[in-house]
């Protein structure tokens, strides 16, 4: 389906700034999306032409897009070659989630001391609806509450610095850790490890929560590991 601007005119025929600044948004999110999903990748070219068809966009939004996706390290703009879908190699990713789960249980320490009981409700309401996703096989969303789960938690750590770093780091490893998920063991033993997470979480019990943070990480790498190149 192709993606519509919404905006309208005001009385004297302007355009609203943030209906413009939601059709960015939305361009970027459903290229963030075909880039998670695998439609659009790693290594590969993104034509504009094509693309923009596909979408219903004209190009110079679409281009405004790929340029924020090359901010946030999931695409490479290349001489020559245009826009290429970024490619991890495997020493990369496995520094990336060793840093991630570095962060992780550090946030938690802070989270079990400061996080208020209405902070921790919001983040097992995201656990709910992740694991309402699971039972449907709702892979795409499912991933982006789990993701919106770890980001939550780092955020009760209160660390603006903290969050910043983490958030660089989830956002380049979006395409990898969807693919930790394929397959129904993978994600089975992905959604334990998170009900063990929340339940530490709530108890607010640091050790067992820094225990499972990291062996969930630790895990994640083991996932997507031998889909890497070297």
């Amino acid at each position: 389906m192709a993606l519509v601007s919404t905006q309208t005119p005001d009385q004297n025929g302007s355009t609203n700034r943030i209906e413009r600044t939601s059709l960015h948004d939305a361009i970027v999110t459903r290229l963030r999306d075909m880039i998670i999903e695998g439609h659009l990748p790693p290594g590969t070219r993104i034509n504009e032409g094509q693309i923009g068809t596909t979408l219903g966009v004209s190009r110079t939004p679409l281009r405004e897009a790929i340029k924020y996706l090359a901010s946030e390290g999931l695409v490479d703009l290349v001489p020559s070659r245009g826009a290429v879908v970024k490619t991890f190699g495997a020493k990369e990713v496995r520094d990336m989630i060793d840093l991630i789960r570095t962060l992780e249980q550090f946030a938690a320490a802070r989270a079990c001391e400061v996080a208020t009981a209405n902070d921790i409700g919001a983040i097992r309401d995201l656990h709910d609806q992740m694991i309402d996703c699971y039972r449907t096989g709702d892979r795409l969303q499912y991933y982006k509450l789990n993701q919106a789960i770890h980001s939550g938690i780092v955020a009760l750590a209160d660390n603006a610095t903290l969050y910043d770093v983490h958030s660089m780091l989830q956002t380049r490893l979006k395409r990898i850790r969807f693919i930790g998920h394929e397959g129904p063991e993978k994600w089975a033993n992905a959604v334990a490890e998170h009900e063990e997470i929340i339940a530490a979480l709530e108890a607010r019990d640091l050790d067992r929560l820094s225990a499972v943070l990291g062996r969930h990480l630790t895990m994640a790498w083991e996932r997507v590991k031998d889909s890497l190149p070297a």
